[in-house]
């Protein structure tokens, strides 16, 4: 696999070290966890994105017709949106180095995100879409880009901004989901290679509870434990079907599974920050332990992966 024709769901590893490494910075404010640990994943999430930046631009440059086949693609296209909220997402990472990076990532993140929404959803409500590709990744340019813009706007103090992006993310997932159970429920099953698409579905409550709780720290409403609890069943029904995904090969479609597993985490250890106690203090424990191992696991297989497709064949 070439450097310059990485595909934009790659971006999707940024996502999960960057929520991993938020995660850690919350271990050491909760639990007195040592604080490098956390910087150092954020940087090397900022490493990341920056490899992939270039790349992506040199794909644009170089190979105009692979962006444009992925952007007509029914599933592929909605990984552009992995772009912008990579780079939304690395502003509270940058933010205790940098106000002019976390402004600068922001801005970029920002106007890329709301621009590309902006077209997506119209080229969706023109119709045309085949069943098949009614999957998760519908969530991501709608959902997790507007998620992630309001955690990008909590970071900044952009409190108001914030829950405008947390209703319009609220609400298209709301809109969505219904859409994406009736295709997993009235359609034939899920092709092998994308099955692990499906670890988006993990993504919408807990990274809305997230971005809430950024923005509206304090007591926790009912509505932070609803959220919480639709999570918690998201994720034990992926847990049952992990041996159905396993029948693939790996592939970097299963970081899919990455920022759904950093941010229900994140979810649960915010809770207790903000006074939850008795079952939640265990949940966010589990919660942090499984996310570190679910990221190490994918760390390791994209690097035996690269390597393996870096080989002369």
């Amino acid at each position: 696999m070439r450097f310059d024709r990485l595909p934009s769901s790659f971006f999707s590893i940024v996502l999960g070290l960057v929520g991993l490494g938020g995660v850690w910075r919350l271990a050491t404010r909760l639990w007195g966890l040592p604080a490098p640990v956390g910087e150092a994943i954020i940087a090397l999430s900022c490493v990341i994105w920056v490899v992939l930046a270039i790349a992506f631009v040199l794909r644009h440059l170089r190979h105009p017709d692979d962006l444009a086949a992925e952007l007509a693609h029914p599933i592929q296209c909605c990984f552009w949106g992995l772009a912008f909220v990579a780079t939304l997402l690395l502003v509270p990472g940058v933010r205790p180095y940098s106000m002019a990076a976390a402004w600068a990532f922001f801005a970029v993140g920002i106007v890329g995100h709301v621009g590309f929404v902006i077209w997506r959803v119209g080229s969706l409500w023109q119709g045309g879409r085949p069943a098949e590709a009614m999957t998760p990744v519908l969530y991501l340019p709608l959902v997790a880009g507007n998620f992630a813009s309001a955690i990008a706007c909590a970071a900044l103090g952009l409190h108001d901004l914030g829950l405008l992006f947390l209703g319009a993310g609220l609400f298209s997932w709301l809109a969505i989901e219904s859409t994406v159970w009736m295709r997993l429920f009235a359609h034939e099953s899920m092709a092998p290679a994308v099955r692990p698409l499906l670890g988006i579905q993990l993504a919408p409550s807990v990274v809305g509870l997230v971005a809430y709780l950024s923005l509206q720290p304090g007591p926790l409403p009912v509505f932070a434990y609803a959220l919480m609890g639709y999570g918690l069943l998201q994720y034990l029904v992926l847990l049952r079907l992990m041996p159905w995904f396993a029948v693939s090969w790996f592939s970097p479609a299963w970081w899919a599974f990455s920022f759904g597993v950093t941010a229900a985490a994140g979810a649960a250890m915010l809770m207790v920050i903000n006074g939850a106690g008795g079952v939640m203090v265990p949940i966010a424990v589990v919660l942090f332990g499984l996310a570190n191992i679910a990221i190490l696991i994918l760390a390791v297989a994209t690097v035996r992966f690269v390597a393996r497709e870096a080989r002369p064949q």
